[in-house]
């Protein structure tokens, strides 16, 4: 039976992998197939986990192929902190298809980054839920509890291998965010205040000085 973690991003989806990856009974894949078109995109091997967060946009088709013949994790985070991550990426990836020219069209830039991630989260998470209504095989999984909820998983799929070291996983991080990079007009900007400062420090020095 094949197995699909479906996520919003930003939620430990890379790291879950990297844990099934100890799985022996299981293929396991971080979005594998998301440059397949038609029916190639959803034609994953048998018994195989498949960790994509643009599944989210493509649960029709899922449900057509798969229907309740599968397993389905809801894979969770904090909204807060998964969109915060986003903001982390905003010009790029599924947060920038979101917004712009993609699902909301004509978002003045200056929107907030922070609320259009949380709406983005929002949005994604009720596409999971309303697709999971139905399905008999199926578990929420909670990246604030991913050790705990992890092993409930390990059972619910009959998984074989090092549990030990898929644990161990998750004491890594994978793919994490970097800081945004600073613009050179911020960079500019940022030594400006930098002498300003300088300047303030050591006025009154030039003062007693005069």
């Amino acid at each position: 039976m094949n197995v699909f973690i479906l996520n919003t991003g930003r939620c430990g989806s890379t790291t879950f992998i990297k844990a099934c990856n100890h799985i022996t009974n299981f293929s396991s894949a971080h979005e594998s197939r998301i440059s397949a078109l038609g029916s190639e995109r959803l034609n994953y091997p048998k018994n195989h986990i498949e960790a994509d967060n643009r599944l989210s946009w493509l649960l029709g088709r899922l449900d057509r192929i798969y229907g309740d013949n599968a397993i389905y994790v809801h894979l969770k985070r904090n909204n807060n902190d998964t969109a915060q991550s986003f903001t982390k990426r905003y010009s790029y990836g599924i947060i920038k298809a979101y917004r712009g020219d993609g699902i909301l069209m004509w978002l003045p830039e200056d929107s907030d980054p922070m609320a259009v991630s949380l709406d983005y989260c929002d949005t994604v998470n009720s596409n999971i839920d309303l697709f999971l209504k139905d399905k008999t095989h199926k578990m929420d999984m909670n990246l604030e509890s991913i050790e705990q909820d992890f092993i409930a998983f390990w059972k619910l799929i009959g998984a074989e291998g090092d549990m030990n070291a898929a644990l161990a996983e998750f004491g890594t991080r994978h793919n994490a965010s970097k800081q945004p990079q600073k613009t050179e007009k911020e960079n500019i900007f940022l030594r400006i205040l930098y002498k300003l400062r300088r300047l303030a420090i050591q006025f009154p020095d030039y003062i007693r000085n005069v």
